[in-house]
């Protein structure tokens, strides 16, 4: 590889349309490669009449203010976003294939990067001396593995590839992040959420740091509230803070929610559903079987095969202890359930899943079930429709002072999951409190019977090797160190945030109230907005970027988890960080039609609604009068945002969502139509930052 100091920006230019162009032997109107002709011959290359590097400023116009030209006309642009070159490698008009394809001709699109790169440098005056100093690494960036053929490059270029996670992509550009149903969550995103918690597990050996997941629990053990209007509050603090640690370790992390009501749960009969989310049931994989095999005691080699067999090709997940070390005896033999080779199986499961505890005994009751011994009544939607209908603060969340009563929510489906995901022991292993010289195994076996305080370690390895009567989520004072607690209370405070936007005038009484050990107040937690996030179901992002405007927005055909498609209550379509535009217009919205355009009708099958944007036009005011200030505002800027920050727009799309994945669709595809003031399709208007998909219950 040629070293920085041996190339210039320019010639990297030449380099990329190179590599894009290929074998390719366009003719571009006489100037076949024209990149590669002398620099004073580049910059005037004109290709049927545009030229492809936009004339220097100085030669464009005399000097403008921030909105008007000296002129009197619309202010310029910048020299990349008016260069033909920079145009047709973003696919926008001409160069959309309703006059001329996409640049490059007969070869492959140019990356979004790379573009961006060569935009950098038409923008600093097209140097030919100045050098890299610096290159993409290789290996770092996700591709695409299709080959783009000649006959598809149009077709490849018009389309935006989805990001796979959005939360990411909200971190870094300062959008609300978005706590999603676990069970629509993609595996990059929940692996990522379980490396998050290792990471916190990882800092328990540090018993003073107050970011360890020990000490993040220990607050609900010290200062829990429950059973009057405190509850909700409370909790959606201690979520919040817990999130902020989560986000202390990998920023794009938000706390799902479990919708406990969903069909693969069978609310009605949920002994026969999955008891819960199969991303926190244990499991092993090819690592988990390494290091059983070389473990002390280790697992003979037979046995390792048999459970290759048997659980990591088939994928197979289990609820609970109780249920996975049946399978091993099952496939194994019973001698490897217990004393050492069991507590070498917790190891391997916590490890390869740090979701999962060994302290929990979803749904067990003794001999059986909880549902076919004492028939437990799980929580239903039919439940949680009749508490969202309920009209006062007191019935649905817990009563003040002066009627310190349990709400509804608190009761069912709040204490009813802690029991459920709790549940009891089928095997304890002690059920007496120790006496004498207790040993610290002792203790751990005693955690939830009488509940002792003095002398348990919590998360410490000989804890989780016990075998307690119940399971942690069973107590006010364990439920916090089972991360379950966090999905199931995640969802408390999403049915609490759609209750409100249904009631918002029925509040606590005691808005003043402290909710130690942090200084907010109830009156804090009622936007949960100012928290920095939002509940929905699934979301999808759509890098675009502002360089310059969308000529034509195709979304690549978004996958829908079953998940997703079988139950949502609304779709919505999202522009991030539009800016001010300097004309006014309509942007329809289709779906599964890449091709629709201005003249396609809506009385369109695929047609999924609009939105109307109000035009800038001209500024009134002197040289930088409607410039953005920085992003970061100086020390001590208390002056509210700008009146021209770029703002979000929404279109719903639920009707034809539904119509489409009714009718067999299992993907979606957006495509965005920008219809001026004449009722054209204007081409060279929209900007934004990114489009997102999302779907809301």
């Amino acid at each position: 590889m040629v070293e920085a100091a041996q190339i210039t920006r320019y010639e990297r230019v030449k380099q990329i349309l190179d590599r894009a162009a290929g074998e390719s032997t366009a003719d571009y109107d006489g100037h076949p490669k024209f990149w590669n002709l002398q620099l004073p011959e580049f910059l005037d290359v004109e290709i049927h009449g545009i030229r492809m590097i936009a004339p220097a400023p100085a030669e464009a116009e005399p000097a403008s203010s921030c909105c008007h030209s000296a002129t009197g006309k619309a202010p310029a642009t910048k020299r990349s976003a008016q260069s033909g070159l920079i145009k047709g490698l973003h696919g926008a008009a001409p160069f959309d294939g309703n006059q001329y394809p996409r640049l490059m001709w007969g070869g492959k699109t140019v990356s979004q990067d790379d573009i961006s790169f060569i935009a950098e440098w038409i923008d600093d005056g097209c140097p030919d001396k100045d050098r890299q100093t610096s290159f993409p690494v290789e290996g770092t960036i996700k591709t695409s593995k299709e080959t783009v053929e000649a006959t598809n490059v149009e077709e490849a270029a018009r389309t935006f590839d989805v990001y796979d996670s959005p939360n990411e992509y909200a971190y870094k550009h300062g959008e609300l992040k978005q706590r999603m149903n676990l069970d629509c969550m993609s595996a990059t995103e929940i692996e990522k959420f379980r490396w998050a918690f290792r990471e916190l597990y990882n800092l328990n050996k540090w018993t003073e740091d107050r970011r360890s997941y020990n000490n993040m629990a220990l607050i609900h053990q010290n200062h829990c509230q429950h059973g009057w209007e405190r509850f909700l509050p409370w909790h959606r603090i201690y979520l919040y803070e817990f999130e902020q640690t989560l986000q202390d370790v990998c920023p794009g992390v938000t706390l799902p929610y479990w919708d406990f009501t969903m069909p693969q749960y069978c609310p009605e009969k949920p002994e026969n559903g999955d008891i819960i989310p199969l991303s926190y049931q244990a499991y092993l994989t090819n690592e988990s079987l390494e290091f059983l095999e070389k473990a002390v005691p280790p697992l003979p080699a037979s046995a390792i095969q048999k459970l290759r067999k048997g659980m990591v090709d088939e994928h197979k997940r289990y609820p609970s202890q109780q249920t996975f070390f049946n399978a091993v005896a099952e496939l194994t033999d019973k001698k490897y359930t217990v004393l050492e080779h069991r507590e070498r199986f917790i190891d391997a499961l916590l490890a390869a899943n740090s979701l999962w505890y060994p302290l929990r005994y979803p749904s067990e009751f003794g001999k059986g079930t909880m549902n076919t011994v004492i028939r437990y009544h799980y929580p239903t939607a039919a439940d949680i429709d009749q508490i969202l209908s309920l009209r006062t603060f007191r019935d649905f969340g817990g009563g003040s002072f002066y009627d310190d009563s349990f709400g509804f929510l608190d009761q069912n489906p709040h204490n009813t999951m802690h029991i459920w995901t709790g549940g009891q022991n089928p095997t304890p292993e002690k059920d007496e409190e120790p006496e004498g010289n207790a040993t610290k195994r002792d203790l751990a076996l005693t955690r939830n019977t009488s509940v002792r305080v003095a002398g348990r370690r919590p998360h410490s390895r000989d804890d989780l090797y016990s075998q307690p009567s119940n399971g942690d989520m069973f107590s006010n004072l364990t439920a916090s160190f089972d991360p379950i607690f966090w999905p199931i209370h995640s969802n408390i405070d999403r049915i609490w945030h759609e209750w409100q936007t249904r009631n918002p005038h029925a509040l606590p009484l005691d808005l003043d109230a402290v909710l130690t050990p942090w200084s907010y107040t109830i009156a804090d937690t009622l936007n949960m907005a100012r928290f920095g996030y939002e509940y929905v179901k699934c979301a999808f992002v759509i890098p675009v970027g502002l360089a310059a405007p969308v000529g034509r927005f195709v979304s690549k055909p978004i996958g829908l988890p079953e998940a997703v498609r079988s139950s949502f209550e609304q779709a919505e379509v999202r522009l991030h960080r539009v800016p001010q535009l300097p004309r006014s217009c309509f942007i329809r919205v289709f779906l599964n039609l890449p091709d629709a355009n201005a003249s396609t009708s809506i009385e369109d099958a695929h047609y999924a609604g609009y939105l109307a944007i109000f035009g800038h036009a001209d500024c009134i005011g002197g040289p930088g009068h409607c410039d953005l200030p920085p992003n970061q505002p100086r020390k001590y800027d208390q002056r509210p945002r700008h009146h021209n920050t770029p703002r979000n727009h929404r279109v719903n799309v639920t009707k034809t969502a539904k119509r489409l994945i009714d009718e067999g669709a299992t993907s979606l595809q957006i495509t965005l139509v920008v219809i001026g003031a004449d009722y054209c399709e204007d081409s060279d208007l929209l900007r934004l930052n990114s489009v997102c998909l999302d779907f809301l219950d």
